[in-house]
């Protein structure tokens, strides 16, 4: 068994690499502000303790932690040209992405039924989505994740990897990691395959159904003001939907034969670290409740800090 494996990283080309590395603190630095303040704005704020809101604060925690996994080994490796990771290292860091990367499937889908109830069903909507609800949800979310992570890494980590021990990847994915095994991949490519079609057809699934039915209610709507609410708190969810499914599809629902390192990189790079810094701006931006509360909490801030400061009187001698 292999004790290491190396890393090429995004480039090796000496001068590109504090470029990126500049970059890529920054973008991870914008990630780590948007997505961890905008889950202590939810969790603070009472008047953000919606279901809506419980969705995009996991939302928030998944994005931290998706970039967590890849983004502070990519960086090691733009000092080096290149990074080991133990065996051990390699098999979490996998793990940790499978379980990210599964689970967000599943918490976009329950985010879009949480839209359908809310515009189809507005008399209803608190009944139905009850706290327990939403968090059988996401539970079931990270339940689907933690299986199949057991499943692909399992499948994965007991393969033997004697061709190589260099992964042409800035992180320990399983499509590299399938090109440097001397065993035989079909099991772990069939059930990549079938988790990577589970994924997509039973959250996508899920997606179009919810967000047809909220189309043919805005249409039957019949204040245009009201149109335009309801589909801008909507265009939030359907944009992170197509980046996010968008660029996952493409890498994972292919023949592992096409895998390609230069091209796959960069394309890795687009979902799992500059999606999750986008996250909390579409969903921001277009958000009327997450601003009003930000600027409420901003203005108590700047009033708090303007108050004089009292004076103490000393003790006077008698």
């Amino acid at each position: 068994m292999l004790s290491d494996f190396i890393l090429t990283g995004l480039t090796d080309d000496p001068q590109l690499q504090p470029i990126l590395f500049a970059l890529f603190l920054f973008i991870y630095a914008v990630t780590m502000v948007g997505n961890l303040g905008l889950l202590a704005l939810i969790v603070v704020s009472p008047r953000l303790h919606t279901p809506m809101y419980f969705f995009l604060s996991n939302l928030s925690f998944l994005d931290f932690c998706y970039s967590s996994v890849t983004v502070p080994k990519m960086w090691m490796g733009f000092f080096s040209g290149y990074q080991t990771i133990s065996f051990y290292g390699c098999m979490a860091q996998t793990s940790f992405f499978v379980i990210c990367c599964a689970t967000e499937f599943f918490l976009l889908a329950s985010m879009a039924y949480d839209r359908y109830v809310a515009v189809c069903n507005p008399l209803l909507y608190h009944s139905v989505m009850s706290p327990k609800l939403c968090l059988q949800l996401v539970a079931a979310s990270y339940a689907v994740g933690l299986v199949e992570t057991v499943l692909l890494s399992g499948a994965t980590f007991s393969l033997n990897f004697c061709h190589s021990h260099v992964i042409t990847h800035y992180f320990c994915d399983i499509l590299p990691l399938l090109k440097l095994s001397c065993s035989d991949t079909h099991i772990l490519q069939v059930l990549l395959f079938v988790c990577g079609s589970f994924n997509v057809s039973v959250s996508l699934t899920i997606v179009l159904v919810s967000y047809i039915c909220v189309f043919f209610a805005i249409i039957r709507m019949p204040s245009a003001q009201g149109k335009q609410k309801t589909f801008s708190t909507c265009a939030s969810h359907l944009t992170a939907v197509t980046l996010y499914y968008g660029t996952t599809v493409f890498i994972y629902m292919r023949p592992s034969s096409e895998y390609s390192g230069g091209r796959d990189r960069l394309v890795s790079v687009f979902y799992t670290v500059v999606i999750p810094m986008l996250n909390p701006v579409i969903y921001s931006l277009r958000n009327k409740d997450v601003k009003e509360t930000l600027w409420n909490i901003l203005k108590k801030a700047s009033r708090f800090h303007s108050l004089p400061i009292p004076k103490v009187s000393g003790c006077s001698k008698q």
